[in-house]
């Protein structure tokens, strides 16, 4: 149970007691499926995070005193960053936790905490799973919170696959779920692996409003992949994009290519916007690793 205040000469009750005694070896638990700000009520407590997609959960100031502490264990496939909000978060390890990861929350004031992981190996590995996210029958899908101060840099897969023919597959980056729709200098060049040898240069797109990430197919069984690296998108410096992609055009040719650009913005961004050009519906998965920092 969360901490209680007791007044002078208070009779507590079995029920209290026998909560006081239970809260000595198994801490009250507080179950969140979805980003969440941490209240006064959660000193001395546990909260699980579980959710496919990322999270947060944010530390705000004036709600904790020097001495509290609570623990915070993700169990979701998707990474929890603890992120501070008006107070400030300090640590020696990971703040955004893996799955299974967890550790404690101390406060050294009201307005400053220490994060003390379980283990500091979580982003020990080169790249860091970060979320999976499924796309069903919509012609746009905002992500949001996947770019944190945790990584610099990006590897972003996307599987796109069922919907008609000559629609580019276009990404914009977004802020607090509002999109970018200015200063791109982006480009996908794509060439046919059935009519020339070597391949020839079929298409080349340049853009301005969006990264284009080329075509997307005309069956479902022709699924457009694309997989790129991003670098920088939280930092305020322009953001780049580099990858490769492998779709169709005209039908049912066989093609791939390469897609490149970068945004000429110094902006700090925390999502993407997937959309087709043709405002059709999309179906597939996008999955999101970080690079760890050198």
């Amino acid at each position: 149970m969360a901490i209680q205040t007791f007044t002078a000469a208070q009779v507590l009750t079995a029920a209290q007691m026998n909560a006081l005694q239970a809260n000595d070896y198994n801490q009250t638990v507080s179950a969140k499926v979805a980003s969440y700000t941490l209240v006064a009520a959660d000193k001395g407590t546990r909260i699980t995070m579980s959710n496919a997609a990322a999270t947060t959960i944010t530390v705000n100031t004036s709600l904790f005193a020097a001495g509290d502490s609570l623990r915070i264990q993700n169990i979701g496939v998707g990474a929890c960053t603890i992120t501070a909000g008006t107070a400030t978060v300090t640590s020696a390890g990971p703040l955004a936790l893996v799955q299974w990861a967890g550790g404690q929350l101390y406060f050294t004031s009201a307005s400053a905490a220490v994060w003390f992981p379980d283990a500091v190996t979580a982003t020990a590995s080169g790249l860091t799973f970060i979320s999976k996210t499924t796309i069903t029958s919509t012609a746009a899908t905002t992500i949001s919170n996947i770019f944190t101060s945790t990584y610099n840099d990006y590897k972003i897969i996307i599987t796109i696959g069922g919907v008609t023919d000559s629609n580019k597959l276009r990404l914009q980056l977004t802020a607090s779920g509002t999109p970018v729709t200015s200063g791109y200098s982006a480009g996908c060049f794509i060439g046919d692996y059935t009519s020339g040898a070597p391949p020839l240069i079929n298409y080349g797109y340049a853009e301005s409003a969006n990264f284009v990430l080329g075509y997307v197919p005309n069956s479902a069984t022709q699924n457009a992949n694309i997989a790129f690296d991003m670098y920088g998108p939280q930092a305020t410096q322009k953001t780049a994009l580099n990858g490769q992609t492998t779709s169709v055009w005209s039908g049912a040719a066989n093609a791939g290519g390469a897609v490149l650009g970068f945004l000429d913005a110094t902006t700090s961004y925390d999502g993407i916007k997937i959309y087709s050009s043709a405002n059709t519906a999309l179906t597939g998965t996008v999955v999101v690793y970080g690079y760890a920092k050198a």
